[in-house]
């Protein structure tokens, strides 16, 4: 069977659509990627809440904006889902193959998720090859995402125009991305983090496979609201100080007032985080890492990277998702892409994807 044609990377995020469209790249034998479209568009505020689309036709306009000025004709996207409406579960189950895991697992599932399994859509992934384990059991990433929340997603997309033909998992994305860029250390647990402005996914990948994930609801919109609140600033000027770009007009306002407000900031985010995996190492063997790769547009706040660097112990790096990614230079503005690169994580594990994808 032939492989069809990558499908658009589509992130809705909650305050920007990112859309990138990567072509396959075939040298010595070796495939590659090459980098065809980026746009990026912002929402307005509270466009989305908890993952929840107030205002659909925001994001339809968006997505029909970046579609006219990058000129994409293909219909095929790739969207990402995360927070609290997605539950991702590891399970042990006995062996059996994939088409008898999607027979039993409606009626496993049950007892995994707080949701009625009727509301939300199910798919597996069996994480233990075949024959490396003796007692017949295998694990399985269980991952159930809210019907209702992934109709949302997929109606708005359609009303733009365009065709949903994968719904992947935010934090699976940012894998895929990384699975490209990096490599996957053999025997070393690493942790990724990417941090949104509502959403921080959290995956932890130990010898080249998930074993755990979770999305904490936080991320960048607390500094700013911090900010707004503790200056006493408009949105708009909370959101400049908080990206570094004081306004002038702002002179009331102190640099080491802002330092503070975003440190404090940044250790109640670590602290969540470290939250999180402190429940992992408290259900693992081995829950040592090597190292922290952060990723979203909350990884360029300095005080979030310092802080989890303080609080992990272990080296955090910045993701950057067109590391092995060709790029070419007459047609992107390549200080335009790496600074934004934190960004387009999810958007481009997202178009990795092909239509008619599984989980990857």
């Amino acid at each position: 069977m032939a492989r069809g044609k990558l499908a658009i990377g589509l992130d809705i995020g909650s305050t920007s659509v990112k859309m990138i469209q990567l072509k396959e790249t075939r040298r010595r034998g070796q495939i590659g990627y090459s980098l065809m479209n980026f746009g990026m568009k912002p929402l307005p505020p509270e466009s989305i809440v908890d993952n929840t689309l107030m205002n659909s036709t925001a994001i339809v306009q968006a997505v029909q904006e970046l579609l006219g000025e990058l000129r994409i004709k293909q219909k095929e996207v790739a969207i990402g889902v995360s927070g609290h409406s997605v539950i991702i579960k590891k399970i042990a189950m006995p062996r059996m193959s994939q088409d008898e895991l999607e027979e039993s697992i409606q009626w496993e599932a049950e007892q995994y998720i707080p949701f009625d399994v009727k509301d939300v859509h199910i798919d597996t992934q069996i994480l233990t090859p075949e024959g490396t384990d003796a007692t017949g059991q295998m694990d399985v990433l269980l991952v159930a995402a809210k019907k209702d929340m992934i109709n949302d997603y997929t109606t708005v997309v359609a009303e733009a125009g365009l065709v949903p033909v994968v719904v992947d998992v935010d934090a699976f994305a940012v894998q895929n991305m990384f699975s490209v860029n990096y490599e996957l250390p053999a025997t070393e647990s690493v942790v990724l983090i990417n941090a949104g402005a509502s959403v921080v996914n959290i995956n932890i990948i130990s010898r080249g496979a998930t074993v755990f994930t979770r999305d904490v609801t936080i991320g960048g919109n607390q500094f700013t609201e911090e900010i707004q609140k503790q200056l006493n600033v408009s949105y708009e000027e909370a959101e400049a100080l908080k990206i570094g770009g004081g306004r002038g007009d702002s002179d009331a306002v102190v640099p080491q007032e802002v330092e503070r407000v975003m440190a404090a900031v940044a250790e109640q985010v670590a602290g969540e985080i470290q939250r999180s995996l402190d429940f992992y190492a408290g259900t693992a063997a081995d829950a040592t890492f090597s190292k922290v790769y952060l990723s979203g547009g909350t990884a360029k706040i300095p005080a979030l990277f310092k802080t989890i660097e303080a609080r992990t112990g272990v080296p955090v790096e910045i993701l950057n998702p067109f590391k092995n990614i060709e790029i070419d230079n007459r047609k992107f503005d390549p200080a335009f892409v790496m600074d934004v690169a934190p960004m387009a994580a999810v958007a481009v594990g997202l178009a990795l994807r092909r239509p008619g994808d599984k989980l990857e």
